[in-house]
């Protein structure tokens, strides 16, 4: 019996989703919701920008491990949400794609820990090592856009260095001036 809340058919507007059929308690074989499978591949391979079958069979086992909802092992929905990231980012090549994996990743690691954080459970000793590991998750996350922001715009920095020479008893501003029109004062 089909799920109501996954697609029958796989359009190209709807995000590309997997159906999981579980080996044993930390194992799943992905199955396209559909049955069109080499539709779904494609569409996989699309959303990972990839042509390789062997980082699309290799992501899937990654996110099987680390994108799951807290409190429970296997999760279409972690998988689907995972993967519904990683097509939005629009990974073009598989560098991209690990890097945006991780950044997908990172970020169900981090609110699953701070669901734990809000929830409040264990002493002040727990909550504090709690918000401590949720924060370094969100400052990951953070400095993982960033590293895809300069990967695809490019990060170059410049320094400009400027000898000035200043005779004894003058005078001198260093910075960027601007002059105000009659106006403008």
């Amino acid at each position: 019996m089909a799920d109501p809340k996954l697609p029958t058919r796989m359009d190209k507007d709807s995000p590309v989703r997997v159906r999981l059929r579980r080996i044993n308690a930390d194992v799943a074989k992905p199955y396209p919701p559909s049955g069109d499978g080499s539709g779904w591949w494609a569409r996989l391979k699309a959303a990972l920008g990839t042509s390789s079958s062997d980082f699309v069979n290799a992501t899937l086992l990654q996110l099987q491990s680390a994108a799951r909802l807290p409190g429970s092992g296997l999760s279409e929905v972690a998988m689907n949400a995972a993967l519904s990231f990683i097509e939005n980012a629009k990974p073009q090549t598989e560098i991209e794609a690990a890097l945006v994996i991780q950044m997908a990743c990172t970020h169900a690691a981090g609110m699953a820990v701070l669901s734990r954080v809000a929830g409040g459970h264990g002493g002040d000793r727990h909550i504090a090592m709690m918000a401590a590991a949720a924060s370094k998750l969100l400052r990951a996350y953070a400095l993982q856009v960033e590293t895809l922001r300069r990967m695809r715009v490019g990060g170059s920095q410049f320094m400009r260095i400027e000898h000035v020479h200043i005779e004894p008893n003058a005078q001198a501003v260093i910075g960027n001036l601007r002059t105000l029109s009659k106006g403008n004062e």
